[in-house]
């Protein structure tokens, strides 16, 4: 009796406005924010108000939006037994049942095209670097996330493949001080995030991953000053290179809010709280008030250069 027809339950399917919601939250807008990286280039040289470049950069940020989110729609698919165990990730829609992963996988492979047919739009050399990001983003999740040190230096490189992304559809060379303060900085926030995610699986006895399992806090705590103290030198070295050219020194004035902001990062970090980088932005006046006040700095030293 108990295996009659009518006694059994159907599984519900999502109805096409919960899908819909679904899909947006699975592109993840918030974390958006990160492919800001790709101005980081043209900014640094002063050629945000070059002819077409204002252009191609935001195409070059709309191509690594769609990028991104495809990647996160697949992730979510495969993640979604690991997500379930997560005390805020089993709230994804594909793990919480809201989102059928076939639906996930055909967003998310359109959107990844997608992606790459705009950054080939806006220049060869960047569409090769969309596929290198990809490449990157996608072999974490199936090799580089369980190698130690390895899978800090992968997300390290996504920021980094971002910048570089924003220098080529600029076409602005990129400096060596450019590069190791974007590389040093990816560094230091990747850190965070493992840290972040150590100290939590720690805490509430989740179910750890591998690589949790030989990282220690002592370590991850040392790479994070390591990183810390690399950025700000190459930071301060290069802001002290033709400071006060117009007759005030912009540029060495900007190292003090960066300092600001990434010190008030790794005290946040270090108490667990680096594992979604991008919600700090969101949450944390302090550090946008730091931000706006570099961005204000940087601002006033491009325009008395150029």
């Amino acid at each position: 009796m108990l295996d009659s027809p009518a006694l059994v339950a159907k599984p519900l399917i999502p109805s096409v406005r919960t899908r819909a919601v679904g899909l947006v939250r699975t592109a993840r807008p918030r974390q958006w924010v990160k492919n800001l990286l790709v101005v980081a280039a043209a900014g640094a040289a002063g050629a945000l108000g070059r002819q077409d470049v204002p252009l191609r950069t935001g195409l070059t940020f709309l191509a690594f939006c769609l990028l991104a989110s495809g990647i996160y729609a697949i992730n979510d698919v495969r993640d979604a037994e690991d997500d379930r165990r997560h005390p805020t990730k089993r709230f994804r829609p594909v793990a919480a049942g809201q989102l059928p992963a076939r639906d996930a996988v055909i967003a998310g492979l359109g959107s990844v095209l997608l992606g790459l047919l705009l950054a080939f739009a806006v220049d060869p050399l960047l569409g090769w670097t969309a596929i290198g990001y990809v490449a990157l983003t996608l072999s974490y999740t199936l090799v580089w996330r369980h190698l130690v040190v390895f899978d800090i230096v992968a997300v390290a490189g996504g920021f980094v493949l971002r910048a570089i992304a924003g220098g080529v559809a600029a076409q602005v060379p990129l400096s060596l001080w450019f590069t190791l303060v974007v590389a040093f900085a990816a560094l230091l926030v990747a850190t965070g995030k493992r840290l972040a995610e150590l100290m939590r699986t720690e805490a509430d006895d989740a179910h750890r991953r591998r690589v949790l399992r030989i990282y220690t806090d002592s370590v991850l705590r040392m790479v994070m000053l390591a990183s810390l103290v690399g950025v700000l030198v190459v930071y301060l070295l290069w802001a002290l290179q033709d400071s006060g050219r117009s007759g005030m020194p912009w540029r060495l004035l900007t190292v003090i809010p960066f300092s600001f902001a990434l010190t008030r990062y790794v005290m946040v970090a270090r108490v667990g709280a680096g594992e979604s980088p991008e919600e700090l932005i969101f949450h944390d006046q302090l550090l946008r008030l730091a931000g706006v006040a570099w961005l204000a700095l940087f601002v006033l030293d491009v325009n008395a250069t150029t």
